[in-house]
């Protein structure tokens, strides 16, 4: 679908005509602002076939958040959208719901199209995603796609500590003053 191809236009600002097929993962780093905050983004791209789906899934533990891709050339990369997302979700440390995710539609720069836009919107609203249609030959959209992953994950990170934060141990003072410590060994 073009996932290692919109990594490279996104961290290295290239695109290559050729790739190999993703076997398991391999990891990008790139340093962005986000909302005033700077967010080191540890990328995974993962190999999206379905012979390497019981592999690429130990690397989804622990994610903040995840971009789905597909083809809008090719229909059953589509469809196969949601086994992707509720692998995602079944496999990620939370099962929140509100998980970060954007989906993406490449390759627009294609004419062959076999998913239409509203096709790939409808699905994303049903589900409360944002989604774009990004072409990593073409560079469209595809910093505004990670930043968009970026962004909802800080937001979910932020949120999730002051959950934790508020729930936290509350220390009061001992009521009466100071207690007398008793002693040790004595």
């Amino acid at each position: 679908v073009g996932k290692t191809s919109l990594l490279h236009r996104y961290v290295h600002s290239k695109f290559y005509e050729d790739y190999r097929t993703t076997l398991g993962a391999s990891v990008l780093s790139k340093i962005i602002t986000v909302d005033n905050s700077a967010v080191k983004l540890q990328i995974w791209d993962t190999g999206g076939q379905e012979r390497f789906r019981s592999v690429v899934s130990t690397f989804y533990k622990g994610s903040d958040g995840c971009v789905l891709a597909f083809d809008v050339t090719d229909r059953e990369s589509f469809q196969a959208l949601e086994g992707w997302r509720q692998d995602i979700l079944d496999k990620t440390s939370s099962r929140d719901p509100g998980f970060p995710f954007v989906v993406l539609g490449n390759k627009i720069d294609l004419n062959d199209r076999q998913v239409s836009s509203s096709d790939a919107s409808s699905w994303c609203e049903d589900r409360n995603l944002p989604y774009l249609e990004v072409s990593a030959r073409d560079n469209i959209n595809v910093d505004q796609a990670f930043h968009t992953v970026a962004r909802h994950a800080l937001i979910q990170c932020k949120e999730g500590a002051v959950s934790y934060m508020t729930d936290s141990i509350k220390l009061k003072p001992e009521k009466g003053g100071k207690k007398k410590k008793k002693k040790c060994c004595s």
